[in-house]
């Protein structure tokens, strides 16, 4: 692992897994509407062929996805695809498949669609992490000059597993299921990093991320989160004095550097209360605290209860088999 991998340190801290639910196959005019999803979930969706339009009724915004085209919600934000038209839609039919998705499909001759549909699933309180550092809207275009940057390019790739997905999702064969489900935990990786690597990468951590002089600073916080950073030794990092260093970071993060990296190590110690043989004090020494008193009270205030609490509520989770 590279010592700018970012991405691999974030998700040894956060696990993700993805679900594929739903294929839709019509023919316009179409309209599907999906509410707001639970907070441990981020909806997806693959326009394989056609087009649709995605709108967000909390933001009153709309804009056209094209064949290629991917969306995660972080936010788990309610929204609408369509197909532009205004017009009725047609009464679709659900089909279920022994492979656990269903798909969904109407008589529509007109412009047709080929939509893959599901969601990721991310353990509290991993999801606040999520929340908080990712935008609303996470769009990835692999038809955006594809091969520019060799085979090795993350859009390049994004189309590869696609293509893979469109294959799996077109048959109903042994171990489909499990399947599309790896290639869906594949999936969120690789819009992170197609993302982090565009031009324009969004707001939040993607644009650190893919911020030059500021990538050193996000990747050495991932890389060890209970390392005693301060300020100036991250500036360093980055090349910039300390008041140009927190200038930067907070425009594109919106918080401070420490704010992110406190945030890391209650995720962090979130794991590791999981462990039933590490003590709470262990726990605060292993994510930088030598206090444990002020460990359990930083922990209390991002995660909602106590260090004891959150090990309890865990354990019970574990025994029921939701862990």
């Amino acid at each position: 692992m590279s010592e700018v991998d970012w991405l691999s340190h974030l998700l040894q801290i956060v696990t993700v897994n993805g679900q594929l639910e739903v294929r839709c196959a019509y023919g316009a005019p179409w309209r599907v509407v999906w509410g707001r999803a639970a907070a441990n979930e981020i909806p997806y969706h693959i326009i394989v062929k056609g087009r649709a339009i995605f709108e967000d009724p909390e933001t009153s915004t709309a804009r056209e996805l094209v064949s290629g085209d991917i969306i995660l919600l972080p936010h788990g934000a309610a929204h609408v695809l369509h197909d532009g038209s205004g017009q009725m839609p047609i009464p679709t039919q659900q089909h279920q498949g022994s492979a656990g998705w269903m798909l969904s499909e109407n008589d529509g001759q007109d412009e047709q669609l080929d939509l893959l549909c599901g969601r990721f699933f991310i353990a509290p309180p991993h999801d606040r992490l999520i929340r908080n550092y990712l935008p609303t809207n996470l769009l990835a275009r692999t038809n955006d000059g594809l091969g520019k940057d060799g085979i090795g390019s993350a859009t390049d790739q994004l189309a590869s597993l696609v293509g893979l997905m469109r294959m799996e999702s077109a048959g109903d064969r042994a171990g489909s299921r499990a399947v599309l489900n790896a290639l869906s935990s594949a999936l969120f990786t690789l819009v992170l990093r197609a993302a982090s690597e565009s031009e324009k990468a969004p707001e939040g951590l993607l644009a650190l991320a893919g911020h030059p002089r500021l990538a050193p600073a996000i990747a050495a916080m991932l890389a060890d989160p209970a390392q005693p950073w301060k300020l100036p030794d991250l500036a360093d990092l980055c090349g910039m004095s300390r008041a140009t260093f927190m200038r930067h970071f907070q425009d594109r993060l919106g918080c401070s550097a420490l704010d992110l990296l406190t945030d890391l190590r209650m995720s962090l110690a979130a794991n590791e209360l999981k462990k039933p043989t590490i003590s709470t004090e262990t726990v605060a020494e292993t994510v930088g605290y030598q206090s444990v008193s002020a460990f359990r009270r930083v922990f209390t205030e991002k995660i909602g209860m106590t260090p004891g609490e959150w090990r309890k509520q865990a354990h019970v989770g574990r025994a029921r088999g939701e862990d």
